[in-house]
């Protein structure tokens, strides 16, 4: 109660249009029921002296608030029906006016507002002036959920910038760090401290983000601005504005996608950077390498190159001597640009399967993966439902199928029975899953690559037969990331990271083994770096140095589970 007085002192201040209606209809709706209480003493008076009695006003007021209000004490009473009849209306009256309309009109009108007051105190309207090197988030999405998940993982300071007042302080009461603010407003920028930020993320609509990218740029002329961008002809718009990079996010997805498919003659694909080491996946289907453990392989001796882990139809599983490796197994491997091209070399014995691959969906990612892979002159099949995508869709495909997917005449007419891979690039995980499973019966060798939409969904496509998933809000995530950290980006898959820590004092001197990361966290170490030499895939009694690098894979909760244990 103590604090009431500032409560409402911060409601009568509000200058929200809305909340001073609301307040004025209360105010006039008191003044009513004053009124009539006012009426209805008078006319008590009346009636009484008509029954021949006298009372105070006192005592007509008194008599007015006790029936209306439902007391009804029964000291003071009418002897006639005329009074009786009139003490009839007062108590109906009052039952509507005081029992009914006044709560609804003081919760509506003052409490409502009030408790609604509280909830958008409670929002922060600024970061402090010590903060920097943070990261601004535009808004709050699937995208800023991932990325929120990978900023905290690296202790990196985020603020998410919220229009509506009562979303943000909801928000910040589930632990998110959220600045209320419109998103176009330069003070908003100001009160962020952009110009001491490490970062702008831009992830509105293309036209919301050239706005938010020329007014970021009036408050903080050299901080970085990562946008995102739906159509490829808003990236020159973009950068234009002011933007440092522009995110293609559907076609990006696309590429991504269409890297992943086993086509042509069985090709090295690579993922990523790391300084001087390349890490790269290769797939084994097609090859003679099926149904040998990795020492078998021959692969560490023919080219120095180390398998350091393995994706098994969806799973990244770690690697050793005497892991198997299947005909749908895709090994990651981790060493250098000529290891590599010479590891390609031993390939070019094996003859690719040059069936179109089968792309179901003509959207913007099914577009982009089926460019991808024609650059890469592979063939190209696109089974679309709509027809009047069809001529657009030409361009784009070297054939193109109209037709629903879940009809079995129209998958098989497109090539599933023959096609080496199939890509699955609608925006509808449902449909994917179920594609997945359709897919998976009807060609059990096809390598099938998905998109999915929700990162819960990852085990469900994966179960139905996928081999390869990716989402958007994972892929974009990570560019972030990448951006942020200032290092190549490198997507693995959806579900596996890339870590790269210091070897934290706990583990300092002993080996590899000794530490017991694997077995306690489940991180697979791929690489050491000391003194900028790496040692990939290290054996057991590598010994860990101070200052020397760990280069792990896994998941991010496995990570925490490192940082928890060793950091």
């Amino acid at each position: 109660m103590k604090f009431l007085p500032s409560q409402l002192a911060y409601l009568l201040g509000e200058r929200d249009r809305e909340l001073r209606r609301n307040i004025s209809a209360l105010f006039k709706y008191l003044a009513f029921l004053a009124v009539t209480v006012t009426l209805f003493s008078g006319l008590f008076h009346v009636i009484m002296l008509h029954e021949g009695q006298q009372h105070s006003w006192l005592t007509g007021l008194y008599w007015t608030l006790t029936v209306m209000s439902t007391l009804g004490f029964g000291d003071i009473t009418f002897h006639g029906d005329l009074g009786r009849v009139f003490s009839i209306v007062v108590l109906m009256s009052g039952i509507v006016l005081l029992l009914i309309v006044l709560p609804f009109v003081f919760i509506r009108s003052f409490y409502a507002p009030w408790l609604e007051a509280q909830v958008r105190s409670r929002a922060p309207r600024s970061v402090p002036e010590a903060q920097h090197g943070h990261v601004i988030i535009c808004r709050y999405d699937e995208i800023a959920v991932e990325l929120i998940e990978r900023l905290e993982e690296y202790s990196i300071p985020y603020h998410v910038v919220e229009s509506d007042p009562v979303a943000a302080a909801n928000l910040h009461g589930d632990g998110v760090s959220v600045v209320a603010g419109e998103p176009f407003a330069a003070a908003t920028y100001r009160a962020l401290g952009a110009d001491r930020a490490r970062l702008v993320f831009a992830n509105l609509g293309d036209a919301a983000n050239t706005n938010v990218t020329l007014t970021v740029r009036e408050v903080a002329p050299e901080v970085p601005i990562l946008a995102l961008a739906s159509d490829e002809n808003s990236v020159d718009v973009l950068e234009l504005s002011g933007a440092t990079k522009v995110l293609p996010l559907k076609h990006q997805l696309g590429e991504h996608l269409a890297s992943r498919v086993a086509v042509g003659t069985p090709k090295a694909h690579r993922i990523g950077r790391l300084e001087d080491l390349v890490i790269a996946e290769f797939p084994i289907e097609n090859t003679r390498l099926g149904g040998r453990s990795i020492r078998d392989t021959r692969l560490r001796e023919l080219t120095d190159l180390s398998i350091v882990a393995v994706w098994e139809r969806g799973r990244l599983l770690p690697a050793g001597p005497d892991t198997m490796l299947s005909a749908h197994s895709v090994p990651v491997i981790i060493g250098t640009e000529e290891q590599l091209t010479d590891l390609d070399a031993l390939f070019v014995i094996y003859h690719p399967n040059d069936f179109p691959v089968l792309v179901i969906g003509g959207g913007t990612v099914g577009v982009a993966a089926a460019r991808a892979l024609r650059e890469r002159d592979v063939r190209v099949t696109i089974l679309e439902r709509d027809p009047a995508l069809e001529q657009s869709l030409a361009e784009s495909a070297d054939r193109v199928v109209v037709g629903d997917a879940a009809d079995l005449s129209v998958v098989m007419s497109a090539g599933l029975a023959e096609a080496p891979s199939v890509m699955l690039t609608t925006n509808d995980d449902a449909t994917n899953i179920f594609l997945a499973v359709y897919c998976r019966r009807l060609n059990p060798d096809v390598r099938i690559v998905s998109r999915i939409s929700e990162g819960w969904n990852l085990a469900a496509i994966h179960r139905a037969g996928a081999d390869f998933a990716l989402s958007h809000g994972s892929l974009a995530a990570r560019s972030v990331l990448s951006a942020v950290q200032g290092s190549d980006l490198v997507v693995l898959g959806e579900g596996a990271e890339l870590f790269v820590e210091v070897v934290p004092a706990v583990l300092e001197g002993k080996t590899l083994a000794d530490s017991g990361i694997g077995a306690r966290t489940g991180l697979n170490v791929i690489a050491v770096r000391t003194d900028g030499v790496s040692v990939s895939n290290p054996v057991a009694d590598t010994e860990l140095g101070r200052g020397a690098r760990l280069v792990m894979l896994g998941t991010i909760e496995q990570h925490q589970s490192f940082v928890k244990l060793f950091c």
